[in-house]
């Protein structure tokens, strides 16, 4: 039987990759992951469900990763 989830965690990045890379390794530690490949969508995501921890490229295509740690 699985356990819970150990928390849940939004990555914001533009580099698929690092996406993958992080999800990977987070998901192994029992995290449950949601990923964002920018601004715009790491905000509708947050509009729809809570998260824990947002890891957050601080260069992202559409909106600086600092505005984005702003409104949040």
């Amino acid at each position: 039987m699985a356990s819970a989830p150990k928390g849940r965690i939004l990555i914001v990045d533009d580099e698929p990759q690092i996406r993958r890379a992080l999800r990977t390794a987070l998901v192994a530690k029992n995290y449950e992951v949601n990923d964002a490949s920018c601004g715009e969508a790491a905000f509708e995501k947050l509009r729809e469900e809570k998260y824990d921890v947002v890891l957050l490229d601080i260069n992202l295509p559409d909106i600086k990763g600092t505005e984005v740690c702003r409104a949040i």
